[in-house]
This record gives C-alpha cells, structure tokens and sequence, in this order.
C-alpha cells in the first residue's frame, strides 16, 4: 500500500459504498485485529489524522488473505 495515501484516493475508493456500512482498521500484520475508526479528524503539519477507538476483535482470515497477511 502506498504511504502517500490521499484524502481523494480514499474518497474515490469509498464513494461507490453503502454509507451505512461500518469501517474497521487493519492493523498490524503480525498481530492482525479489527479496530474501530476514530471520529474525530486532526489536520496537522499538512496531514489529516484519524485516530484508532479501540480494538474489535481479530480480522477474518479472509481479510488477513486479501491483504497477503497470512
């Protein structure tokens, strides 16, 4: 994944999705959960920053094997 990721490229990616459907976070490949998105959205030092709220659970295997963490 690129580490230049925009807030356009995001967007782009999001658009076409139901609003409605919740968003998690993959973090860490060799330890892999689900985490909750943050609501609030920092802009600093020309970055937007979204902050992690907390840990759901393991990810699905199938998401570890589409993101080639398995």
């Amino acid at each position: 994944m690129p580490q230049y990721l925009t807030v356009g490229h995001l967007l782009r990616q999001l658009q076409g999705l139901d609003p409605n459907l919740p968003i998690r976070l993959a973090i860490n490949p060799d330890f892999p959960f689900a985490h909750y998105v943050g609501a609030d959205v920092i802009v600093r030092d020309g970055k937007a920053f979204i902050a992690d709220d907390g840990q759901e659970g393991y990810l699905p295997t199938v998401v570890r094997n589409a993101l080639a963490w398995a």
